[in-house]
């Protein structure tokens, strides 16, 4: 009836009619021509403007050979049974979901003690993303406000932080000069990492406190000179995650989720994900002693149990409050599927635009000091990246890793994503006075990602 009406209320207005009856009548206002308001109209399109994704009937419909994702099951199966923990993998392509599957146990030790009954994996678990948080958090974050024309990356970091200086003593001057395109390109100047969370390691950058670490960040003098040369630094995703919150006027958890995630029907990423009404069954574990590797580590506050549902990383969690541009993101292979068909949607999903084409061909543009390197992004610039990307990759596949064990892969030019999300950091530590950062888990095939990739790749079919 409401669709007779309003046809017979546009061929009214057409013929200058008077209406028989109130234009509200119809439940929506109409304009001058009879048509639905603009906002409305851009509405209507982009229900209709971006692919969502649905789940392939045969793996072949979207390319694939059944037989040889077998091949990549009993590859992972064959890991989980020589002693790995777990994992979960999902590939889309074509905007079709052609594998979700969980392998192996969410969680197989408390601290020391293997459980009788290890917690099984499931494709709904949520992982600890550890570095993937730079991407799906921070560099989502700064593509959505690129695309918005609410920040400038040649800006000044000055522009946002004016206490942002150098110091009478710091030996290597500049940040007077730093932009926001350095932190991206890891070329700021920063060491790769400051243990604020460790007063013996961070001196008189020490901080546990959230607010308190942004002017700890503020105040870490820069180790070489700008621009010439390349760390990849936890600081710079850090004090990128301050500067979307200085932009925005919200913490970057709250912009993240109520701008990212809730507007994509993502209810699974988020950060502190225990504060929010999720249970520790719902997580993949992580390290069995919290952060003393298995004993050798102390420093105030330091958790001693085995770590499940709260971020791994120490300067997310005891100096940020687990909401840090660099670690503190959760999530599962099923959201993960989302955000990386935002990407290769060009950027969005359904009828919510988050970016553009532009914004994102500018964040995946090879750097030119390093072409493994966009934005942020990581590149299969070239043959060193194999390890990650495989060797059938092309040059501008982009993905990241995180320290946990996670690893996405997004190849545009197929249509294809990939991402494998591990707990290879819940099993023991091989020899802790030796190395505390080399866990049993870091060991296997899996753990270097790309013979699962390569895998996947193979199982496209020719």
């Amino acid at each position: 009836m409401k669709r007779f009406l309003a046809q017979l209320t546009v061929l009214c207005l057409m013929l200058g009619l008077v209406l028989p009856y109130p234009a509200a009548a119809l439940g929506e206002e109409l304009d001058r021509t009879g048509s639905r308001p603009v906002e409305q109209v851009s509405k209507h399109k982009k229900a209709l403007e971006y692919p969502t994704l649905s789940k392939a009937k045969r793996p072949e419909d979207a390319g694939f050979s059944s037989k040889k994702l077998k091949e990549v099951d009993k590859l992972i199966e064959e890991e989980i049974e020589n002693g790995f923990p777990g994992a979960a993998l999902v590939v889309i392509k074509d905007g079709k979901i052609v594998k979700n599957s969980a392998y192996g146990s969410a969680k197989v030790f408390d601290e020391s003690d293997p459980l009788n009954q290890p917690q099984k994996m499931k494709t709904k678990t949520m992982f600890d993303l550890a570095s993937n948080t730079k991407m799906y958090a921070v560099n989502f974050s700064l593509q959505h406000l690129v695309s918005e024309g609410k920040i400038n990356l040649e800006e000044k970091i000055q522009h946002y932080f004016p206490e942002f200086k150098d110091s009478a003593d710091d030996e290597i001057k500049g940040k007077g000069e730093l932009r926001i395109i350095d932190l991206l390109h890891h070329t700021a100047g920063f060491p790769s990492s400051v243990h604020y969370h460790n007063p013996e390691r961070a001196g008189e950058l020490y901080s546990q406190e959230r607010n308190k670490t942004l002017s700890m960040i503020l105040k870490t003098p820069l180790q070489y000179e700008p621009g010439t040369k390349q760390v990849y630094s936890d600081i710079d995703y850090m004090l990128l995650g301050f500067i979307i919150e200085k932009i925005t006027g919200e913490r970057l958890d709250r912009y993240t989720e109520n701008h990212i995630y809730k507007p994509l029907g993502l209810k699974h990423t988020l950060f502190n994900p225990l504060r929010k009404g999720f249970k520790e069954k719902d997580f993949a574990a992580t390290e069995l002693h919290g952060n003393t590797r298995d004993g050798v580590i102390s420093f105030p506050n330091i958790r001693t149990y085995t770590l499940q549902g709260e971020v791994h990383d120490e300067k997310s969690f005891y100096s940020m409050d687990g909401i840090s541009g660099h670690a503190g993101l959760f999530s599962t292979t099923s959201d993960l599927a989302v955000l990386m068909q935002v990407m290769l949607n060009d950027g969005g999903y359904g009828n919510i635009k988050l970016f553009d084409k532009q914004t994102i061909d500018k964040f995946v543009k090879p750097y030119d000091m390093n072409p493994t390197y966009g934005l942020g992004w990581r590149l299969n610039g070239d043959s060193s990246m194999e390890w990650m990307f495989s060797e059938h990759a092309g040059k501008e596949v982009f993905g990241h890793t995180g320290w946990t064990g996670t690893v996405t892969v997004i190849d545009r030019e197929n249509n294809l994503a990939i991402a494998l999300l591990t707990n290879k950091k819940h099993s023991p530590v091989i020899d802790p006075l030796k190395d505390p950062h080399k866990f049993q888990g870091d060991t296997y095939s899996i753990s270097q990602y790309g013979s699962v990739i390569t895998a996947v790749y193979e199982a496209l079919k020719h």
